[in-house]
């Protein structure tokens, strides 16, 4: 572990080995980071959540493993009403001037660029891609290879392997296709998604009858069955379609 100059730890702070903190760093808070991490000058972890609720409950930021936090990030630790946790997984880059609210809940291998910012209780499935200043409304899911293009106003939850775009409202604009490959994904395996989505939110079928079509084409596809759970769960709704 290395530690810069000026840096501030709390009493309750906890780092793993082969972490590096740069200068003038403020880590407070129950906060828990994990091994291999860089934490690059001036960022901002375990703060207090800027929730008016909030009445100093002893609730916690966890970082994982492999991460990358740039300059002036900001992530704040959970409350009580939302958990009591702030969770980041492994394999993170947060971007400079990012910030991560209160009780959000960011899985592995995501990537928030710039300016991106993330109100309380949101949820960042794995490998989301977040371009520059985006801005992610509270209690909103982005499902897993997601990529939210930049200045992005998402106010509905995206669904898994979708690429979105609006700089009033977010609208789903198709398959993120490019990151998909990029990650390897099987051909025919990226041809069920898209049969997915077309189906799913550019058919003019009911949503139960869409998703009763969806699992008859493509059902053992566990892509496929993924996207359908997530509809199902989605509390705000998932973004609409693009009418471009």
């Amino acid at each position: 572990m290395q530690i810069g100059p000026g840096v501030v730890v709390g009493p309750g702070v906890r780092i793993g080995p082969e972490t590096v903190v740069g200068p003038y760093t403020v880590i407070e808070g129950n906060t828990t980071i994990g091994a291999r991490n860089q934490i690059f000058q001036y960022a901002s972890l375990g703060a207090a959540p800027q929730d008016l609720k909030y009445r100093g409950e002893p609730s916690r930021l966890e970082i994982g493993d492999d991460n990358k936090i740039r300059e002036f990030a900001t992530i704040h630790r959970g409350t009580q009403g939302g958990g009591m946790v702030t969770r980041i997984g492994n394999g993170v880059l947060v971007m400079n001037y990012v910030h991560i609210a209160h009780d959000c809940i960011i899985g592995d291998h995501c990537i928030l660029a710039n300016s991106t910012e993330l109100a309380g209780h949101c949820v960042l499935e794995d490998w989301v891609v977040a371009a520059g200043l985006c801005g992610v409304h509270q209690f909103t899911r982005v499902g897993q290879h997601a990529m939210l293009a930049a200045g992005c106003k998402v106010a509905q939850d995206v669904p898994p392997f979708a690429m979105v775009h609006g700089g009033d409202r977010a609208r789903l604009v198709g398959v993120n296709t490019v990151g998909l490959e990029r990650r390897n994904f099987a051909a025919p395996t990226v041809a069920a998604i898209k049969r997915a989505f077309r189906t799913l939110f550019y058919s003019k079928l009911l949503r139960d009858q869409a998703i009763a079509k969806v699992l008859e084409q493509d059902g053992e596809v566990a892509e496929v069955r993924r996207i359908v759970e997530f509809v199902q769960q989605s509390a705000r709704g998932v973004v609409g379609r693009s009418r471009e």
